[in-house]
């Protein structure tokens, strides 16, 4: 049975080095299943690590978070239009993102009803395009800071390209300032302000502000365009089910694609696409050079590995949905083995046991 393994003192050390570098306190982003470890295991973790701040986009994520965090606080990274998602929201007591007025309304409705003042932080586009104020829309976020039953205890935006272009990052950096100021100038206190996601925390300059949102930095498997002192984290692994040999010139695989060019020993791996195996090819750098190899691999088709024993082995034909045959030609590879490959954990299915070692 194949499983995702996760090495928890690498984890621990990638998290504290998020903390050195920020400097300032770390909301705990746990979107994705936890960015492919588990919601409930991440924030475990995190928890360890004194961070008491959470953030999610799905509101089916806020139960399962709130089992282990009853009490810490919770961002909901979607400004909501849709009352069911806004009542939710409040009655979890989280903080809710209101990125247009009419979510903002839909959030003081949800609150009246339930007899309480809902919690939110403003979200500002200040060039992403999704959720949030434009900073020319100033006048209609002043109106919004007038909604009745919500407390405004924070604002926010989120950085379109800090993994490639500082320039566009720090642009961004000052509309989101600037709109701040203008808050401020009209009585209004911004209250908690942050911007830095992990590829700003390490690639950028002067974006910490209040806190940072992190999330895919745990992982260490984070576009950067220079060393971060994080471990890259996740394997993949499953027991070898069975070995075989078969003559030079046999069809490995689907379609015929593959065919052995010697007397060939396969040993069989019960890991494949549907676990994430052979789907994504991760880089840690995101350059002109990368950007062309990752061409290069997609026209060659470069070959995948999988290890076993410490040595890697190259895959021989396609990899299957479930299985995977690799060429262990030369070895005394036997049943029973084990088999790993290093897969993002964002691509391993989320069914697959999360085992920390």
């Amino acid at each position: 049975m194949s499983r995702y393994v996760i090495d928890r003192k690498k984890l621990d050390e990638n998290i504290e080095t998020v903390k050195k570098k920020a400097g300032v306190p770390v909301i705990g982003v746990v979107k994705g299943n936890g960015y492919g470890f588990g919601l409930q295991n991440l924030a475990k973790v995190l928890q360890a690590h004194g961070i008491r701040f959470f953030a999610v986009t799905e509101v089916d994520d806020i139960a399962p978070l709130r089992a282990v965090a009853p009490a810490e606080d919770i961002l909901v990274m979607r400004s909501t239009c849709i009352e069911e998602e806004a009542r939710r929201i409040v009655e979890a007591g989280c903080t809710a993102t209101v990125g247009s007025p009419q979510s903002a309304e839909v959030l003081s409705a949800a609150a009246k009803k339930a007899g309480v003042r809902a919690k939110a932080h403003v979200k500002i586009d200040t060039g992403l395009g999704r959720y949030g104020f434009l900073p020319s829309e100033i006048e209609s976020l002043l109106q919004v800071y007038k909604t009745d039953n919500i407390d405004f205890t924070g604002i926010y935006t989120h950085f379109s390209s800090a993994f490639t272009n500082k320039a566009l990052t720090q642009a961004q950096l000052v509309l989101f300032k600037d709109t701040a100021e203008q808050l401020r100038k009209n009585g209004i206190d911004p209250g908690m302000m942050h911007a830095a996601n992990s590829p700003a925390l390490f690639n950028a300059s002067g974006v910490t502000l209040d806190a940072v949102r992190i999330g895919s930095a745990f992982t260490g498997r984070l576009i950067t365009q220079a060393a971060t002192g994080l471990h890259r984290i996740g394997m993949l692994e499953a027991e070898i089910v069975d070995v075989k040999n078969v003559p030079a010139g046999y069809s490995v695989g689907y379609n015929g694609l593959f065919k052995t060019t010697r007397p060939t020993k396969l040993a069989i791996v019960p890991f494949g696409h549907y676990d994430g195996f052979g789907i994504e090819k991760a880089t840690e750098s995101y350059t002109l050079h990368t950007v062309l190899r990752s061409g290069k691999r997609f026209l060659q088709k470069e070959k995948l590995f999988v290890t076993v024993g410490g040595k890697k082995y190259p895959v021989a034909g396609e990899v299957g949905l479930s299985h995977t045959a690799i060429d262990v030609t030369g070895s005394d590879i036997q049943p029973g083995d084990i088999a790993s490959a290093d897969i993002s954990p964002l691509f391993a299915n989320p069914l697959l046991t999360r085992k920390f070692i």
